[in-house]
Parts: structure tokens; sequence; C-alpha cells
């Protein structure tokens, strides 16, 4: 990695802390950020020395209650270089927002994705902006869907696309929605994180907490009766637990209104085929709660 490349990693990294309402940047030999609860417990006498951006709380970010940001938990250790095991576990998407009052009408739910995806532009909010992105992918499908699917990023298919499961994890998703008797069209999908992470790796906490504002968004706006969550990436930050997805799958769940059911991504299916008839066991389950009916055989 280069140092200009390591310049915009560490960039966007500070931005994000900003952005979460972490200002006070202290060296203390090793990188450290110190949260505003403790600099509040400070005396008021000279400051320590080192970098101090006294910047406003972006506007976006004025109401807590949109986001779970780290200065709003007094428990929270410092963060630094490395993220504490203590902050490992995330936030369920229930907590980042209360559910919304107003149900948007069917006829305005395209427009008010539209909207969201304005909202996001060329975003720059976490490191992954940095790390090689083409395309922000942020979601495809009916605005009225009934059931969503949500998966854990971008592969190297979608980032050249723009959309969610194109590739041949993509494929095999398309044929599981057909084997419900659904067509692709009828469903909507989206991930946890909208940009690529290199290599295909997992996203991290700070890139996965950092997407969840606008997956929050996207689920309110569709309203969809069930989610599925393709994976245990993406049924940690739905969910905000940190379980194997074996004591997570066969139950319920519920995030933002909608009952959430658990399974294998489709990308794992590829690699262990095997598993694609458990996989099945748990479209059924889902199938049975929406009363549909797999299409009959010719």
């Amino acid at each position: 990695m280069t140092t200009e490349d390591l310049e915009r990693q560490l960039g966007a990294y500070v931005d994000y802390l900003r952005d979460m309402g972490v200002y006070d940047l202290v060296y203390r030999g090793d990188p450290t950020v110190l949260l505003p609860e403790a600099l509040l417990e400070k005396s008021s006498g000279p400051a320590q020395s080192g970098v101090t951006d006294s910047s406003p709380v972006p506007a976006r970010f004025a109401d807590p209650v949109q986001h779970v940001a780290a200065a709003s938990s007094p428990d929270l250790p410092e963060l630094s270089s490395e993220l504490p095991s203590q902050m490992a576990k995330p936030p369920s998407l229930d907590a980042f927002a209360p559910l919304p009052t107003r149900i948007i009408p069917a006829a305005d739910r395209l427009a008010a994705l539209e909207s969201i995806r304005a909202e996001i532009g060329d975003c720059t909010r976490c490191p992954l902006a940095y790390a090689g992105r083409k395309t922000i992918v942020f979601g495809d499908g009916d605005p009225n869907a009934r059931l969503m699917f949500v998966g854990e990023g971008p592969g190297a298919d979608e980032d050249a696309s723009g959309l969610p499961f194109v590739g041949k994890a993509g494929q095999l998703l398309n044929n599981m929605i057909a084997a419900m008797g659904l067509k692709r069209e009828e469903v909507y999908i989206a991930n946890i994180v909208k940009c690529r992470p290199p290599g295909n790796r997992t996203p991290e906490f700070i890139e996965a907490t950092t997407c969840s504002q606008f997956l929050v968004q996207q689920i309110d706006v569709v309203r969809p009766e069930v989610i599925v969550a393709l994976g245990a990436t993406a049924a940690t930050y739905l969910l905000g637990v940190k379980q194997s997805l074996a004591s997570l799958r066969g139950h319920w769940h519920t995030v933002r209104g909608a009952k959430v059911a658990v399974t294998y991504h489709p990308a794992f299916l590829l690699r262990d085929p095997r598993q694609k008839a458990e996989a099945w066991k748990d479209l059924q389950r889902v199938m049975a709660e929406m009363g549909l009916a797999a299409p009959k055989r010719s």
C-alpha cells in the first residue's frame, strides 16, 4: 500500500469518526480516539497537545436517534486502531431510528427510494469509498415487494453493473426466487454495504454500521412482510446479534416490523451445494408464512 493510499484511508476513517460525533483526536504514540463523554469529564484547563477540530456536528447527525453514534453511549471504550471486542456486536437495525409513523403510499415508494439514493450521492462516508469501489450498488426490485432479500455486499460483477446479485451467486438467487413461485422483479434485493469490499472480504464493523442507516430507510419505504437474511453477515447486522448461522436458522426474528428468516448466502451454496436442501427448507418456511405455493413442475 502506498503512502497516498494510506492517507486516503486514514482520511476516510477520520471523516467517519466526525460523522459519528467524535471530534477530538489526540496522539499518544498509538492512534487513539477520545469519545466526547471522556472529554466532558475533563477540567476546563489547558487542552491536551494534539489536533482538535471544533467544527459543529453535521446537521444530518444532529438527532442521535437517527443513528447509533459511538458518542451516544457512555459505556463504550475508547476507539483505537483495532476495533475492541466489546464493540464487535453491532446494533440491530431497530436501534437506528424509531419505526416511521407515516406509511409512504405505494405510488410514492419508487420516488422515495430514489430520494435515498440521491442522499447517498457519491458516498465517501466510510473507507470503502477509497478501496477501489467503482459503483455504488443501491438496490433492485419492486418498491412494494412483500419479500426482501438482504445480502452482505456487492461483488465484482455487481460493482461493474451497479445492481445487486447479478453474478453467479445472483443467478442462483434468481433460481431460488423462481422456486418460490416469484419473479426477481416481484421482490426487493439489497445488501448490508453498498460498495464492494476489496477482494470480496467481509465488511468491517465501521463499514457496515455506517451504511446501515440507508438500509433502514430502504426497509421503511418498502415495508416488506418478510426479509430473508442471506448469510451470517447479513443476519449479524440486521438483527444486531453475534450468533452462528445454525442457531439463527429455523427461527423467526423481527426487524423494522418485518419477520426475518435466516438462510445461507448463495455464494456459500455454490461452494457447498450439499446445503441447498437446507436452504430450501428455510425458503419453504418463508413461503408458508406468506401463503405462497411453489410452481408445479411440468
